[in-house]
């Protein structure tokens, strides 16, 4: 009789349970990312939080604003939150962490922002903040920022970079990571194979705890960096793709106010002009923002870089090419879909000179299918030398293309 009861119990509370999710009424209480993150650091001061300023990052084609910068109160929040909403942003707020119930909400929302840039030593309470905001907030996110690989080990408090992100990663319970890393691209400093490096990792430790991996970059010149070119920043932003990412931000938008940075040249400068980035943002965030879609519904399963001198053939064995010719360097993101197919982000690795490769893929040319960043759309692989032998795809410098081939 006990049994039964006990059986009849459970069944009623699974069925109330079933009709509060159906109608709304119990949200997950994880955050689950719904579009590709393409955001920033530092957003508009207090002052600049006002329709123009804001139609004009939407304009840019950014999809969410992380916002700890700008708002000095709840009411500047509330401002943020709706003109993202209306503009068809989301948003990473400022609010009493700490008190995570007093955190402002709504449909512009994704989260709130905790900590830039904390040492392992923080692990517990950021994890306690995250749980908070949870429970408080269901299915928000708890944000936060990591180092990257560039300082002393007696910084992280751990052995490694790795065990850094991975603590961070798994014992926080977290739902993103993200890092900053800002190559120096100049012609005595080559900082590239470091940027990789650390994107390496985070999609090491993404993959292990199941969550996206998001990474700042650079394009305003400070210290010993340069002024990025247009290449640069693309350079930055389809090889964090190569590796799997969920996110790209921009370091700056708004020029930050510090001595720092006095060459400002952020995409606004502190007066609140736009600067060349701007466009070149647009333009590229554009391409980006069609892409996202069909990035997010990739998993990555190995990157591969092949440079001038390599055994192309050799080292893509048992990947969807079955070779490379015609020079160039490259970084080749291998992902799955969810639907089961494959697919391949072919990045050129050169910052500063476009490549034409001939590409054989390991099915026929007319079973290539490209993501085309116009509009988003999947579309039979452009040939751009259609009368040479072979599949000939022309690689802008650092960028990237996306393409679809069937399951195996």
């Amino acid at each position: 009789m006990k049994k039964v009861l006990l059986l009849t119990l459970l069944t009623l509370c699974l069925a109330i349970l079933a009709a509060q999710v159906s109608s709304g009424e119990v949200k997950n209480p994880r955050f689950v990312q719904d579009r590709f993150a393409i955001g920033f650091w530092v957003d508009p001061p207090s002052e600049q939080i006002n329709d123009a300023r804001y139609k004009e990052i939407a304009e840019a084609n950014f999809t969410f604003v992380l916002g700890p910068f700008g708002p000095k109160n709840q009411k500047d929040v509330a401002k943020q939150l709706k003109l993202c909403q209306k503009y068809g942003m989301k948003a990473i707020v400022v609010g009493d962490i700490k008190n995570p119930s007093k955190l402002l909400d709504g449909p512009a929302c994704w989260g709130y922002h905790i900590v830039d840039e904390p040492t392992a030593g923080a692990i517990p309470e950021i994890t306690k903040d995250i749980a908070g905001i949870r429970q408080a907030r269901p299915g928000k996110l708890g944000f936060y920022n990591l180092l990257p690989d560039v300082c002393a080990l007696s910084v992280y408090q751990t052995s490694s970079y790795d065990e850094y992100v991975g603590r961070f990663a798994k014992e926080t319970n977290c739902d993103v990571i993200c890092m900053d890393y800002y190559p120096m691209l100049t012609p005595t400093a080559d900082g590239r194979d470091g940027y990789c490096g650390n994107l390496a990792v985070m999609r090491k430790q993404a993959l292990a705890n199941n969550i996206p991996f998001w990474n700042f970059f650079n394009i305003m010149p400070f210290g010993p960096h340069n002024d990025p070119t247009e290449s640069h920043v693309r350079w930055q932003i389809y090889t964090s793709l190569a590796y799997g990412a969920k996110g790209i931000l921009y370091f700056c938008y708004w020029t930050p106010v510090s001595p720092e940075f006095p060459k400002g040249g952020a995409i606004i400068t502190v007066e609140g002009k736009r600067t060349r980035h701007y466009d070149q943002a647009k333009r590229i965030n554009a391409c980006i923002k069609n892409l996202g879609p069909t990035l997010m519904k990739l998993t990555s399963t190995d990157v591969i870089r092949i440079k001038p001198t390599d055994d192309a053939a050799k080292l893509l064995a048992g990947t969807p090419i079955k070779n490379i010719t015609g020079g160039g360097d490259y970084l080749i993101g291998i992902f799955k879909h969810e639907d089961g197919r494959r697919a391949v982000l072919l990045n050129n690795y050169d910052h500063n000179y476009t490549t034409w490769p001939t590409v054989e893929f390991n099915v026929p040319d007319a079973k290539v299918i490209e993501v085309d960043q116009s509009d988003g759309k999947e579309k039979p692989a452009r040939d751009d030398s259609p009368i040479m032998p072979g599949l000939q795809l022309g690689l802008d410098s650092g960028e990237g293309r996306l393409f679809l081939l069937p399951a195996n």
